[in-house]
Protein backbone atom coordinates (compact mmCIF):
# COMPACT_ATOMS: atom_id res chain seq x y z
CA UNK A 1 0.00 0.00 0.00
CA UNK A 2 1.51 3.61 -1.06
CA UNK A 3 0.86 5.52 2.06
CA UNK A 4 1.50 3.32 4.48
CA UNK A 5 4.26 3.16 7.09
CA UNK A 6 4.92 -0.38 7.81
CA UNK A 7 5.08 -1.24 3.82
CA UNK A 8 7.33 1.69 3.48
CA UNK A 9 8.98 0.27 6.31
CA UNK A 10 9.35 -3.41 4.80
CA UNK A 11 10.60 -1.70 1.41
CA UNK A 12 13.71 -0.34 2.89
CA UNK A 13 12.24 3.41 2.15
CA UNK A 14 11.92 4.06 6.06
CA UNK A 15 14.87 2.62 7.97
CA UNK A 16 14.06 0.40 10.92
CA UNK A 17 16.16 -1.89 13.37
CA UNK A 18 15.52 -5.10 11.74
CA UNK A 19 14.88 -8.33 14.25
CA UNK A 20 14.23 -10.74 11.94
CA UNK A 21 12.91 -11.15 8.56
CA UNK A 22 11.60 -13.62 6.17
CA UNK A 23 9.63 -14.55 2.88
CA UNK A 24 6.88 -13.57 4.67
CA UNK A 25 6.87 -11.83 7.52
CA UNK A 26 9.17 -8.65 8.78
CA UNK A 27 9.88 -7.95 12.76
CA UNK A 28 11.36 -4.61 14.02
CA UNK A 29 12.09 -3.00 16.87
CA UNK A 30 9.25 -0.80 17.95
CA UNK A 31 10.33 2.94 18.04
CA UNK A 32 8.19 3.58 21.58
CA UNK A 33 9.38 0.57 23.61
CA UNK A 34 6.46 -0.21 26.17
CA UNK A 35 9.07 -2.98 27.96
CA UNK A 36 12.70 -4.37 27.37
CA UNK A 37 11.56 -6.38 24.57
CA UNK A 38 9.40 -4.68 22.51
CA UNK A 39 9.48 -6.10 18.69
CA UNK A 40 6.83 -5.62 16.00
CA UNK A 41 5.66 -8.47 13.35
CA UNK A 42 4.16 -7.43 10.23
CA UNK A 43 2.78 -9.67 7.44
CA UNK A 44 4.52 -8.28 4.14
CA UNK A 45 1.29 -8.44 2.61
CA UNK A 46 -0.59 -5.27 3.42
CA UNK A 47 -3.93 -6.19 5.56
CA UNK A 48 -5.23 -3.44 8.09
CA UNK A 49 -5.76 -5.08 11.02
CA UNK A 50 -7.28 -8.38 12.25
CA UNK A 51 -10.87 -7.35 11.55
CA UNK A 52 -9.54 -7.66 7.54
CA UNK A 53 -7.61 -10.76 8.14
CA UNK A 54 -9.77 -12.37 5.75
CA UNK A 55 -7.34 -10.80 3.26
CA UNK A 56 -4.54 -12.95 4.52
CA UNK A 57 -4.08 -17.04 3.95
CA UNK A 58 -3.91 -18.82 7.14
CA UNK A 59 0.12 -20.00 6.02
CA UNK A 60 0.53 -16.25 5.99
CA UNK A 61 -1.45 -15.49 9.45
CA UNK A 62 0.33 -19.14 10.89
CA UNK A 63 3.98 -17.08 9.32
CA UNK A 64 3.30 -14.13 11.40
CA UNK A 65 2.30 -16.13 14.96
CA UNK A 66 5.33 -18.73 13.93
CA UNK A 67 7.93 -15.53 13.54
CA UNK A 68 6.42 -14.17 17.24
CA UNK A 69 8.01 -17.32 18.34
CA UNK A 70 10.96 -16.90 16.54
CA UNK A 71 11.21 -13.30 18.04
CA UNK A 72 10.84 -14.34 21.44
CA UNK A 73 13.22 -17.24 21.56
CA UNK A 74 16.17 -14.89 19.36
CA UNK A 75 15.21 -11.84 22.41
CA UNK A 76 15.47 -14.65 25.21
CA UNK A 77 12.34 -14.40 26.95
CA UNK A 78 10.42 -17.16 25.75
CA UNK A 79 11.86 -19.01 28.75
CA UNK A 80 10.49 -16.48 30.92
CA UNK A 81 7.52 -15.23 29.41
CA UNK A 82 6.39 -13.26 26.85
CA UNK A 83 2.95 -11.58 25.49
CA UNK A 84 1.61 -11.17 21.66
CA UNK A 85 -0.91 -8.07 21.29
CA UNK A 86 -2.45 -6.69 18.14
CA UNK A 87 -4.71 -3.71 18.42
CA UNK A 88 -7.53 -3.47 16.04
CA UNK A 89 -9.15 -0.32 15.54
CA UNK A 90 -9.20 3.42 16.79
CA UNK A 91 -10.94 2.60 20.57
CA UNK A 92 -7.64 -0.22 20.51
CA UNK A 93 -5.18 2.11 19.93
CA UNK A 94 -4.62 0.87 16.52
CA UNK A 95 -1.96 3.44 15.37
CA UNK A 96 -0.58 2.02 12.06
CA UNK A 97 -3.37 0.47 9.65
CA UNK A 98 -0.69 -2.27 8.85
CA UNK A 99 -1.79 -5.92 10.77
CA UNK A 100 1.17 -6.17 13.27
CA UNK A 101 1.91 -7.84 16.67
CA UNK A 102 3.45 -6.81 19.68
CA UNK A 103 5.67 -9.12 21.08
CA UNK A 104 6.86 -7.76 24.58
CA UNK A 105 9.18 -9.12 27.53
CA UNK A 106 11.87 -8.75 29.08
CA UNK A 107 9.86 -7.98 32.61
CA UNK A 108 6.93 -9.31 34.64
CA UNK A 109 4.51 -8.03 32.58
CA UNK A 110 0.80 -6.18 34.62
CA UNK A 111 -2.05 -8.38 35.23
CA UNK A 112 -4.16 -5.87 33.75
CA UNK A 113 -4.94 -5.54 29.99
CA UNK A 114 -7.49 -2.63 30.09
Amino acid sequence: MENCLFCKIIAGDIPSTKVYEDDKTYAFRDINPMAPVHVLVVPKTHVASLDAVDALSDELLAACLRTCRTVAHQEAIAESGFRVVSNCGCDACQSVQHLHFHVLGGKKMAESMA
